[in-house]
């Protein structure tokens, strides 16, 4: 059999489940958490606006990575100082930097926080320059961002600065793009791509409710729970993750 380099270009035209398209093992695409017998382990790097997005947005894909033996890191624009009512910026980002280190832990990955304010994301010349080499120096394979069409400014933000690294980073990594409480906040988002998380859904709850002030809890059914059901519908599963993968992306294949 012909091998494959890894960032060989891969051209999808139909939506396809990501796990299929990474060989891992396991009954369905990306259903077991199995390590596979890879030849070299790949990093995926996936950055949010806020504490919680990493984990609702990709929870399950970074648990099944992860449990596969990748290397995954979550990384945080912010440390979500404006998301506590009655709190101060000071006392808010303590208590999310605290719920964001226990969802890690429960995914197995690492976290990275990358400076900005919850509220106050901008885009300047110093900020891109940030995320170019946050980017740079973790070299990752698969990148996973926010929609760019979203509701909340810190989101399209986010998505901005890391299509802007990947731009001029040569297009090296593959990108995809998730959604967070698609139709509420993102909107427009046709996916191309699914992960089934059947296997790890309850992991990917856990780390969801570890982050308490935001009450995750309470109402994730109704948001991301159903969209879990739903795009699990699409693509034949019980509970998926859909994403959106960027044209241009080097294709990446696993023994």
């Amino acid at each position: 059999m012909a091998k494959h380099t890894r960032r060989q270009f891969l051209a999808n035209s139909m939506p396809v489940t990501l796990g299929a398209t990474f060989g891992l093992t396991g009954t369905s695409a990306f259903g077991k958490s199995t390590a596979s017998s890879l030849e070299e382990k790949l990093k995926i790097v996936v950055v949010g606006a806020h504490p919680d997005d990493p984990e609702t947005m990709s929870g399950g894909a970074m648990a099944l990575w992860s449990d596969s033996g990748h290397e995954v890191v979550s990384a945080y624009l912010t440390r979500g100082e404006a998301g506590i009512q009655g709190k101060s910026y000071e006392e808010s980002a303590k208590i999310r930097t605290a719920e964001a280190l226990t969802a890690c832990e429960i995914l197995k990955v690492r976290p990275e926080f990358l400076g900005q304010i919850d509220g106050n994301c901008e885009i300047t010349r110093e900020r891109y320059s940030q995320i170019i080499d946050f980017i740079k120096r973790e070299a990752p394979d698969i990148i996973i961002t926010h929609w760019p069409i979203d509701t909340h400014r810190d989101h399209r933000i986010c998505s901005v600065l890391v299509y802007d690294a990947w731009l001029r980073l040569g297009r090296k990594s593959a990108l995809y793009y998730g959604e967070v409480m698609s139709g509420v906040q993102s909107q427009n988002f046709s996916p191309t791509d699914y992960i089934d998380i059947t296997g790890v859904a309850e992991k990917k709850h856990k780390a969801c409710f570890a982050h308490v002030s935001q009450k995750i809890e309470e109402d994730y059914q109704e948001s991301h729970g159903e969209m879990e059901i739903f795009r699990g519908m699409e693509s034949g599963c019980k509970f998926a993750e859909a994403y959106i993968r960027h044209v241009q992306s080097p294709g990446i294949y696993l023994k």
